[in-house]
């Protein structure tokens, strides 16, 4: 076997000291370039050997300006069509039209999208039905159910949303519960909170102290769903980044850069603990009330949170929709997730038709954004993007797919979903 040569200079120190030369160098120079190398030898002073001049040029880049792209030479798979049909439970095809303080008020609706021109991405991407959370209140509903579900029967479903229009009103707890009474008989499927409650109501709307989302005049509402069959899907608090400081430390800091007004942090807000404690006393105080966690309840980063609240409360579910880049990056702690709650787990997106939901990647509904969720669903692929954008959009990382046995696939994509909105097999 040939010897591997030694450096002279480590050999002279080694053999003044009266110790066996090493028969490796002390330092593999492979991070140096062959001058530096070559120089420290010459010199014999000591110099370490891996030190090089800065480039205060390059090191000067913005970070906006950078997008390295990947050298690792792995799996690409593409994923064009599910598995299994997909029930897409979150996704925004409409809105109402007035806010006060990020409240929606009033019954006058904008939309995103016409059914025809949703169809044919539907078709090509195997998804039986869009639920559409925010489909309004009173009139508004009605409009948007006539507008999607009437046109399309089947292909889409639309939820009502709370009146906090009236929320100034005395009786507003017996009118909110009427007014889910209605949606029921409009033909609404469930109804669906914003992080409005616990973050933008406040007592005089957009005014005063904010509501919890814990307040007692609610109970009526919570209480409704539950005799009318309709399941609540509830967004609470926000991911765990947008209530800490924008800084150098803040995973999610160029996401809350180009949209400031997305952090909670400092005073005049509750904690992320604080809220989620709120939701968690409503969910146990209504066991009768059918309750989805959004966004995996907006604790993707805790997995255990999650699964603690899901075993505590048989009432509970959760979608996936717009986490598969917190999902993706934990893979295995998510496999186990996956695995443990399969049946109480449900597809969704997050999907904003264009051009609206061009401000928001990760959401933007189109053929690319449905491949993603596939490929992180059923493959093994590892190191892709978690969202159609040139730049991560909510944090500088990368996912790895899950590749789950479509047992549980059929399950996540469909079944659980049209058992929960009492849809056919």
């Amino acid at each position: 076997m040939a010897r591997i040569p030694r450096d002279d200079a480590i050999h002279g120190l080694a053999s003044q000291a009266g110790a066996t030369p090493p028969r490796r160098p002390a330092h593999c120079f492979c991070c140096a370039p062959p001058g530096a190398v070559a120089a420290a030898r010459d010199s014999g002073k000591g110099k370490n050997l891996l030190q090089t001049m800065p480039d205060a040029q390059r090191l000067a880049l913005p970070l906006a300006e950078f997008a390295p792209r990947s050298m690792l030479d792995v799996k690409a798979t593409r994923v064009a069509y599910p598995a299994f049909p997909v029930i897409d439970v979150h996704t925004h095809l409409s809105w109402m039209s007035e806010t006060r303080g990020g409240v929606s008020v009033g019954e006058a609706m904008t939309y995103f999208a016409d059914p025809a021109e949703l169809l044919p991405l539907m078709d090509r991407k195997g998804i039986r039905t869009l639920v559409n959370l925010t489909g309004g209140v009173g009139r508004g509903l009605e409009e948007t159910i006539a507008r999607f579900d009437r046109a399309a029967p089947g292909r889409f479903l639309t939820m009502t949303e709370p009146s906090f229009g009236l929320f100034g009103e005395a009786d507003y707890p017996q009118r909110q519960a009427d007014a889910i009474a209605h949606a029921r008989r409009a033909g609404a499927c469930g109804l669906k909170l914003l992080k409005t409650l616990g973050l933008y109501l406040r007592e005089g709307i957009d005014e005063g102290a904010l509501v919890g989302i814990d307040d007692r005049r609610f109970d009526p509402m919570w209480e409704a769903c539950a005799a009318h069959g309709l399941p609540v899907f509830i967004h609470s608090a926000d991911p765990l980044a947008f209530f800490q400081p924008t800084d150098r430390h803040n995973e999610r800091y160029e996401e809350l850069a180009r949209h400031p007004d997305w952090s909670f942090y400092g005073e005049g807000f509750p904690s992320h603990a604080e809220l989620i404690a709120a939701r968690d006393r409503v969910i146990a105080r209504h066991p009768r009330t059918t309750f989805v966690l959004m966004h995996v309840g907006n604790q993707a980063e805790t997995l255990d949170a999650v699964s603690a609240c899901l075993d505590r409360h048989p009432n509970v579910h959760a979608d996936i929709s717009a986490r598969i880049g917190e999902l993706g990056r934990q893979p295995r702690q998510a496999r186990r997730f996956f695995e443990r709650h399969q049946d109480r787990l449900l597809f969704g997106t997050d999907a904003v038709p264009p051009p609206y939901g061009e401000e928001v990647p990760q959401q933007l509904l189109g053929d690319a954004l449905y491949e993603i969720y596939y490929r992180f669903l059923e493959t093994e692929d590892e190191y892709f993007d978690y969202a159609p954008a040139a730049t991560p959009p909510q944090g500088r990382w990368s996912i790895y797919g899950l590749g789950l046995p479509h047992a549980i696939l059929r399950k996540i994509y469909h079944d659980n979903a049209a058992r929960l909105l009492g849809m056919d097999p």
